[in-house]
C-alpha cells in the first residue's frame, strides 16, 4: 500500500522540506536539472557552487549534514567532497 500524503492538495511552500533527492556529478559545464533546496556530501571537503542568485561560492569542510543551499551548478573544479547529493 502506498504511503498517504496528507498534504498532497496543499500548495508547496519554499520552506517545505525536499521531496526529491539525487546524486550530483560535479561539472564545470553543466547546470543541474533542478535548483536545489539543499546539499549534503558523504565525504568531507569543499563544494564549489553557483548559487541560485548568481554568486559562485566555495563552502569548506562539508559532510554528512544537509545544508539549505539553493544552487544551480556544482563545479568539478574546486569541489573535493565526495558523494554530493542534491535535494529539491
Amino acid at each position: 500500500m502506498p504511503a498517504i500524503d496528507e498534504n498532497q492538495y496543499t500548495p508547496p511552500l519554499r520552506s517545505d522540506p525536499a521531496s526529491n533527492a539525487g546524486a550530483i556529478t560535479p561539472s564545470d559545464g553543466e547546470d543541474l536539472a533542478y535548483a536545489t533546496r539543499g546539499l549534503m556530501a558523504d565525504g568531507a571537503g569543499t563544494i564549489r557552487v553557483l548559487m541560485l542568485g548568481g554568486q559562485t561560492v566555495t563552502f569548506t569542510a562539508l559532510a554528512s549534514t544537509v545544508y539549505p543551499f539553493r544552487v544551480t551548478q556544482v563545479f568539478a573544479t574546486g569541489t573535493t567532497a565526495t558523494g554530493v547529493l542534491g535535494l529539491w
